[in-house]
């Protein structure tokens, strides 16, 4: 079964499968780089890395208008509940939990939470996703952190990294952190959306290139990119 994936600028991407709609970290509305609005986007599930308005800002009206599940740790998901979302599953790093398309474990990832009411938004992650015999690794807004060997022994067939700097780690420690996880494939995020976070992504594919296994894929927003399933 083919995958695709859809990077919606920043840090929003969407997973869609023959069946499934699948969006990770909603920010629509308010991101300067996105071309589609929260009102054009069709959902199953959203999947929530951590409370920040830039990963979290349109996921209560596209779950409300779509009936989604929202997938979060604990203290998101009940924040979410607070604003009319219906449908959660609130897990908490290391935890795992199986869905209709396939099953989600929450990683760690180094970074705070806050939500944009102030309220805490509980611990950070990333996602490692299973869909059929295809594994995607979603570090989330993160540092480099050793522990990402251990993320790498799940086969991973793609990593998306971020490599903004400032906030989460620049190109230099992603190289570090693709080394480490070994993924067939990389992508960027979380980059260019503003400039104290603009990147170089074709100076960075090149780097992957040069001194990593894996093979890089610049998105385009809005273009979709398919993962097939391994021959």
């Amino acid at each position: 079964m083919s995958i695709t994936l859809t990077w919606h600028g920043h840090a929003t991407w969407a997973i869609s499968t023959p069946k499934y709609k699948i969006v990770v970290d909603p920010f629509f509305d308010q991101n300067p780089s996105a071309v589609r609005k929260a009102n054009e986007i069709d959902a199953q599930f959203l999947l929530i890395t951590h409370g920040h308005f830039d990963h979290i800002a349109d996921a209560a009206p596209i779950a409300q208008r779509n009936g989604a599940q929202v997938i979060a740790n604990y203290e998101i998901a009940q924040w979410l509940a607070t604003k009319g979302v219906e449908q959660t599953v609130g897990m908490n790093i290391g935890g795992s939990v199986s869905l209709d398309f396939g099953s989600v474990k929450m990683t760690p990832a180094w970074h705070s939470s806050t939500l944009p009411d102030g309220a805490a938004g509980g611990t950070p992650g990333g996602f490692v996703i299973k869909i059929e015999d295809q594994t995607i690794y979603f570090a989330g807004d993160t540092a480099l952190f050793g522990d990402m060997t251990l993320i790498g022994k799940a086969k991973i067939d793609v990593a998306i990294l971020p490599i903004g700097d400032l906030f989460t780690m620049g190109i230099d420690d992603s190289i570090e952190a693709i080394k480490m996880i070994q993924p067939r494939f990389v992508l960027p995020s979380h980059f260019g959306t503003w400039p104290p976070i603009a990147q170089d992504a074709q100076a960075w594919a090149q780097r992957v290139k040069q001194e990593t296994v894996a093979e890089p894929i610049v998105p385009q927003v809005a273009q979709p990119w398919t993962l097939e399933p391994v021959a």
